[in-house]
């Protein structure tokens, strides 16, 4: 009887109720500060895999494209108007020389104009060399421009066709870089590694069927039990010529690609591909450059909204436009699977150099012993020498 009206009371006590609904209420507010580390810690293990390093690298990409779209499309550029001006100002000049010697005295009249052209073509110099290329920070910075210009950055190409003016943009390019850089060599070393094992699965698969198997020398194996000659395999080393192969296949591909859609010739596509997969990039050729931009879009699109009879050829070079893009965006993943690549031939040539230069200190070691050996058969060995002066 006790025991039950201890049972009864124990409920009762407001100590023993805290304490139970305190462990009981504990257990699901933590259920979902288990769920978020569970989440991030898979979220961190996924990007540090190959996929995950190459989608955070686009994603990356695309965000500073818009980034410096919003940026750079802020700064007025005053250089169009001063172009202007000076096309003004000499197209005046040319008349005064031409009211004041004409057909009066034409060695005069050519001498003065000469020198005004000169004096315009030097000014035209100067301002195409500080940057003008004759269009609006709308049309320089579509996206992809934008987009290959972040490329450019994170891969240390740095074409320089394409310059960031405010100078938010500029120490947004710094900061950019500080965090890009590191991220595509990550890349660069994952790429690189799965690529290699890929191919030298593939390579190693193609060798083995192309070799003749000898299956009298198997059963014989099998018969006396030596199971250790089967399970004992040649290690292949993929050949430097292999790879040499790949990357001409590649930027052959490359380069009959980027002469059909930017219109280049086979020389100039084929050193384009060459100057950037080696990180030149001189900037003289950059595919996007040609593009028709958003700025060129939206004129079109206003143009064909005012008029009723839209032109056929209007709306086809709408169509054109969004093809264009849509390459623009594949010569982005060319790029990118184009330095994976590079990657996977560095580390397959890094293992083939050392085999060979194992195999040449092997072949070292054995010269030198089979030199000694031969003086020593020839002259004779010194200590019995010194052993036949002791006895």
């Amino acid at each position: 009887m006790p025991s039950k009206f201890q049972r009864r009371s124990s409920p009762q006590a407001p100590g023993g109720l805290g304490v139970g609904a305190s462990s009981v209420s504990s257990t699901p507010s933590n259920q979902p500060r288990k769920r978020v580390k569970r989440c991030c810690r898979n979220f961190v293990t996924f990007m540090c895999t190959q996929v995950g390093v190459g989608a955070l690298i686009v994603l990356y990409a695309i965000c500073g494209a818009f980034a410096f779209m919003n940026i750079e499309r802020e700064y007025v550029d005053k250089t169009a108007a001063h172009v202007l001006e000076l096309r003004q100002n000499c197209s005046q000049l040319l008349w005064y020389i031409t009211e004041e010697h004409n057909l009066i005295d034409k060695r005069m009249w050519v001498n003065e104009t000469n020198a005004v052209l000169r004096e315009y073509q030097a000014q035209i110099a100067g301002i195409i060399k500080n940057g003008y290329v004759g269009r609006s920070p709308e049309q320089i910075w579509s996206f992809p421009a934008a987009l290959m210009f972040c490329l450019s950055v994170i891969t240390m190409i740095g074409y320089g066709n394409m310059v960031p003016r405010t100078p938010w943009g500029k120490g947004f390019t710094v900061i950019y870089a500080t965090f890009g850089i590191p991220l595509y060599i990550l890349y660069f070393l994952n790429m690189g590694r799965v690529l290699a094992r890929s191919f030298k699965f593939l390579y190693r698969s193609m060798h083995d069927c192309t070799q003749e198997r000898n299956f009298d020398t198997r059963l014989d194996a099998l018969e006396n039990g030596s199971l250790g000659a089967l399970t004992l395999r040649k290690k292949i080393i993929v050949p430097s010529t292999a790879c040499l192969w790949v990357i001409i296949f590649y930027v052959l591909t490359g380069t009959i690609m980027f002469a059909n859609w930017e219109k280049w010739s086979f020389l100039n596509s084929f050193y384009f591909c060459m100057t950037s997969l080696c990180k030149i990039g001189f900037g003289d050729f950059v595919p996007g450059a040609s593009l028709t931009t958003a700025a060129d879009v939206d004129a079109a699109t206003h143009k064909l909204q005012e008029d009723i009879a839209a032109d056929p050829n209007e709306l086809s070079e709408l169509q054109s436009i969004a093809d264009q893009h849509s390459k623009l965006a594949i010569n982005f993943v060319y790029m990118l699977l184009g330095m994976g690549l590079v990657a996977m031939c560095r580390n397959l040539m890094r293992e083939e150099v050392h085999v060979k230069l194992k195999e040449m200190k092997e072949d070292a070691k054995l010269c030198v012993e089979d030199t000694r050996l031969r003086f020593v058969g020839c002259c004779g060995d010194p200590r019995d020498v010194y052993e036949n002066d002791y006895y």
